[in-house]
């Protein structure tokens, strides 16, 4: 970056460094920045954006894939507003499907396309109203809570208390907050496959059972229900990709310096002002600051500061990006695939296929019939591809394996990778009336386009802890000891986290960076 050459061996000074050019380290900066802050962002990698990015992963072939992260529901419009960013999102007609083989019968439940198709879709598949009914209550309760804890994401953390009388429910408080999701699961469904249509947002990235008391997979399912005020979950316009772009471009515009090939080494601070030694390939240099926000995992904070290291930090999941020449015909012929495929397309994630999985893989074992959630981007917004991918009827596929924590892949992680992803394109194909292979397009190099990516893969290229895609177990959307007033806090006074680390962090959401920079205003006001 200009605004650096020639300081490698000196010093400059800067209102705000921030560790990580990722999306939350991107909106720390544009918000800083236009609040005439100087601001200098230092990113390890050639570019910004971190884990949502779009790539073209596939030799010779126009498609601009969401590589890592790929859908929308926690970002607040307010941010998009705020930034004044050029980003939008389109939603899905469709919300899922899901196949299963009943009475020697290929069958499935679709949801989605209006009250009467969704009533006559569970009817159908569960021989009855009940399952419906119960559907509609359980999620009637979850947009309401959606409603009232959605918009405090952005604002200093409530007290326990003050959200509890927030949410002003105490069954929903109860179901969500206090005891086990599955118990609510349980209570309220009695079809398996809807059961585990409900639980998979318990689940996503998080490798826990239906019944853990810690809690964990309650507040993933939190996050997964109470985005925008809905739990909708979009398809960004152009890519997650477009996301980041845009935040870059409203960071510089604001002032901004960001310097890509520039990696954070050490943290020294005294509590009142820092300096982050970084390196770069001309050497070391050193960025003075008052305040340094860290997007990054708390164990990459507690390794720049020296502080000692949080509890290790596990992924649980398997991402596969997939282009086809066209969608495969399944053998559930009552659906059209360019339905079942639009929503999220669950793949043996019945409720007793998930614990079964679940066991398995915490006894040390690949699960036999692993579970996997496939989406179609290019369905919803094909300007991901090429205009002559589109007129010959290419589409995306993105899958998302569950309950393959890291630990699985430790011995050898190539191999467990190849297996294991022959068994999930197994699964699936057990659904469909052609192999997926033949679907599959190919590169210039004549290799079928599909990457897979493990927890190690993960935490080898973007340095998430053991893979982990939210950094640590997801917290609670309350104050708790050592949060601070915004959920950013770190030992250090004039050093905060602002990565997917922090409390309400997790998902492409901007809520850490935003926290974060209002901190530091707030602090800089008093």
């Amino acid at each position: 970056m200009p605004a650096l050459e020639g300081h490698h061996s000196g010093r400059r000074g800067y209102d705000a460094v921030i560790v990580g050019g990722g999306h939350n380290g991107l909106v720390a900066a544009a918000y800083l920045a236009r609040a005439g802050r100087s601001v200098l962002v230092l990113e390890r990698l050639e570019r910004t954006g971190g884990a949502a990015v779009s790539t073209r992963p596939f030799t010779g072939v126009d498609a601009r894939l969401s590589r890592y992260s790929y859908l929308v529901s926690l970002l607040p419009k307010k941010i998009v507003r705020d930034l004044g960013l050029d980003f939008r999102v389109r939603g899905r007609t469709i919300s899922s499907y899901t196949p299963v083989e009943r009475d020697g019968r290929p069958t499935g439940l679709l949801v989605g396309g209006g009250e009467r198709r969704n009533r006559e879709a569970f009817a159908r598949l569960t021989g009855g109203p009940r399952e419906y009914e119960a559907w509609r209550r359980f999620y009637a309760m979850t947009g309401r809570v959606a409603e009232r804890v959605f918009p405090t994401l952005t604002g200093p953390l409530p007290t326990r208390e003050e959200l509890r009388r927030r949410v002003d429910d105490e069954d929903a408080w109860r179901m969500l907050f206090e005891e086990p999701i599955g118990v609510a699961v349980e209570k309220h469904f009695a079809d398996d496959l809807v059961r585990g249509v409900v639980l998979t947002d318990a689940l996503i990235g998080t490798f826990a059972d239906a019944h853990d008391p810690t809690l964990k997979q309650n507040r993933c399912f939190l996050y997964h229900v109470i985005g925008g005020g809905t739990g909708a979950w979009d398809v960004p316009v152009g890519g997650m990709g477009a996301l980041t772009d845009a935040l870059a471009a409203a960071a510089r515009q604001a002032g901004a310096v960001l310097a890509t090939g520039h990696e954070a080494l050490r943290i020294a601070t005294d509590g009142r002002t820092a300096e982050v030694t970084y390196r770069t390939a001309d050497g070391e240099g050193v960025a003075e600051a008052r305040h340094v926000l860290v997007n990054a995992s708390p164990q990459a904070l507690a390794a720049l500061t020296g502080d000692p290291p949080p509890p290790p930090a596990e992924g649980a999941q398997l991402k596969v990006n997939m282009l086809l020449k066209r969608l495969p015909r399944l053998r559930d012929r009552s659906v059209d695939p360019r339905e079942a495929f639009a929503g999220t397309f669950h793949i043996a994630e019945g409720y007793e296929q998930l614990a079964a999985a679940h066991a398995q893989a915490a006894a040390g074992e690949l699960p036999t019939s692993p579970p996997s959630e496939i989406y179609c981007h290019s369905l919803t917004d094909p300007t991901i591809l090429g205009p002559d991918l589109v007129r010959q009827g290419y589409q995306t596929l993105t899958l998302f394996g569950l309950h393959t924590p890291a630990r699985l892949f430790a011995q050898d992680n190539d191999a467990v990778r190849a297996e294991l992803l022959g068994s999930t394109l197994a699964q699936l194909d057990a659904h469909l009336d052609e192999p997926l292979a033949d679907c599959l397009a190919v590169d210039a190099d004549g290799r079928p386009c599909l990457e897979a990516k493990t927890p190690l893969d993960l935490e080898r290229d973007l340095r998430l802890p053991g893979g982990n895609i939210f950094h640590r177990d997801l917290s609670w959307p309350y104050a708790d000891e050592g949060t601070g007033r915004w959920g950013v806090a770190t030992r250090h006074a004039n050093v905060l986290l602002c990565g997917a680390g922090a409390v309400r962090g997790g998902g492409v959401s901007g809520v850490p960076g935003h926290n974060a920079a209002m901190a530091v205003l707030e602090e800089e006001a008093d």
